[in-house]
């Protein structure tokens, strides 16, 4: 077998982060008649605690390493926890677009355990005054930089996922990707000041639609200036990603010895790692998809948690998928359109007081990048589901029946609606279904891309050789309507 490469994730300052995996994947291996010993494994080192290092100096880094384990063969594969998938995606596109700047070595396999592919709700923690605080007490730095590129919606993760929503399919050219992650956060790191480590529809640090690249990229924009009732209509395209092998681990974690997908090493990660190395062809993968898929779907219809609390009534967690949506708003020009509001509606009657009790989770406005928003839905409230009975007593309903308020819309409210430049109330065009854009456990990059209404008065031509005042134009109609 080829050389396999750990790599961890931020914050991490000593390899005891990888746990006992690699030496009982090499155990599982060996097992399944796998050649895989122990000098075939190599460690990561790399520096994320240091506020000057960005993700760009890591792939540098990590691409001068590759060159210095003079590999018997041209190829490797790789196992990647948290930000670790990040950082090996971002060489790979490095790898693809400057190809005289890097290495030549083929990566085969790249197996991200809790990828924070979309980032991390918990970035803005990690910059935060607290966050400092800890990082000052473990005497290095909270890594400034590399937490950017792990904010929700930073500019840099969608660069990045949107290049591979719209890239071929790297299993088409004998590259297979993986994606693992756990199904719920471990509760005994659950912080009482930081809600998102007990997140539901996460491990506990990275959301699973954060994580799957299964992803979708919608655009609403004015594709033929048409009007209803004098609001802008916009319509809906869409485009998915390539499909990408992803398997939620029951009962894993993000971190702990106990339940983290990496340190635990438990059983089930360790057969499914193996599964996703012993991939040779492209008929593997897609077997392999369709296995994960089917695994996933038993642990979606099995979605209740009963969280022990002492001597009381245990906690009811029902694992719905989650669905998360970065909003970016924009103008035709690329304008940031900051202020602006996005009002979901649901029914026939596109009212915002039809959508569904507690359809909306989280949102998170992006401290870089303020017209884009990370909005995180519950998909089956959304979709409409049936009764949800309780595990002890099946007779007994923890949740009745929700039904679908389909179709969904969203009303677009810019904070400009007057001046000699502004732009204007925009609805999705009647007959568009914007739940169509969402995926269960997936995230879908929505951009909202609204028309500039530029006056005629902005720019005048005159015969009046006369001086005259022009400091308070008359805005005149707008150009083009």
């Amino acid at each position: 077998m080829a050389t396999l490469v750990f790599v961890h994730g931020w914050s991490v300052t000593d390899t005891s982060t990888y746990g006992q995996m690699p030496e009982r994947l090499q155990q599982a291996a060996a097992k399944a008649g796998i050649a895989l010993t122990l000098a075939d494994i190599w460690l990561s080192e790399y520096v994320s605690f240091d506020d000057v290092v960005t993700m760009n100096d890591l792939v540098r880094g990590f691409d001068n390493a590759l060159r210095d384990l003079h590999l018997d063969g041209p190829d490797f594969a790789c196992i990647t926890h948290s930000t670790g998938g990040p950082v090996v995606r971002e060489w790979l596109r490095a790898q693809r677009d400057k190809p005289g700047c890097c290495s030549t070595i083929r990566l085969t396999h790249l197996v991200m355990l809790a990828p924070a592919n979309y980032g991390s709700a918990l970035a803005q923690l990690g910059k935060s005054e607290l966050g400092k605080l800890k990082a000052w007490l473990e005497g290095v730095e909270p890594g400034q930089r590399i937490l950017d590129w792990l904010e929700l919606g930073s500019p840099e993760s969608l660069a990045l996922n949107l290049d591979y929503i719209h890239s071929a399919d790297p299993a088409t050219s004998g590259q297979f990707q993986f994606v693992l992650i756990g199904d719920r956060p471990d509760r005994k790191f659950y912080d009482h000041l930081n809600s998102y480590t007990g997140e539901d529809g996460s491990d506990g640090v990275v959301r699973i639609a954060a994580a799957n690249l299964n992803a979708r990229h919608a655009v609403l924009a004015v594709q033929t200036g048409e009007l209803t009732d004098g609001i802008d209509a916009l319509s809906l395209t869409l485009q998915r990603g390539p499909r990408c092998a992803f398997r939620m681990i029951p009962g894993a974690s993000h971190f702990g010895d106990e339940h983290g997908i990496l340190a635990s090493a438990d059983p089930l990660t360790v057969d499914t790692i193996l599964s996703c190395l012993q991939v040779r062809d492209l008929a593997d993968y897609t077997a392999l998809c369709d296995r994960f898929d089917s695994a996933n779907a038993t642990r979606d219809a099995n979605k209740v948690e009963l969280e022990p609390v002492g001597p009381f009534a245990p906690r009811v967690h029902i694992h719905d998928p989650r669905s998360m949506v970065i909003v970016r708003l924009t103008d035709e020009a690329g304008n940031p359109l900051l202020g602006t509001g996005c009002v979901f509606t649901a029914g026939p009657q596109a009212s915002p007081d039809h959508m569904p009790q507690g359809f909306m989770h989280d949102q998170q406005t992006n401290t870089h990048a303020r017209n884009t928003v990370s909005l995180y839905f519950d998909y089956s409230l959304l979709a409409g589901d049936a009764r949800v009975p309780d595990p002890r007593n099946t007779r007994k309903t923890l949740r009745p029946a929700v039904p679908s308020h389909r179709p969904y819309g969203a009303l677009i409210e810019p904070a400009d609606l007057v001046g000699l430049v502004h732009h204007a109330l925009a609805r999705n065009k009647p007959g568009d279904d914007l739940f169509e854009m969402l995926g269960p456990h997936q995230t879908t990059v929505l951009d909202v891309v609204l028309p500039r209404k530029i006056h005629a008065g902005v720019f005048r031509l005159t015969r009046d050789l006369a001086p005259q005042d022009f400091s308070h134009p008359v805005p005149g109609p707008v150009i083009g309507e």
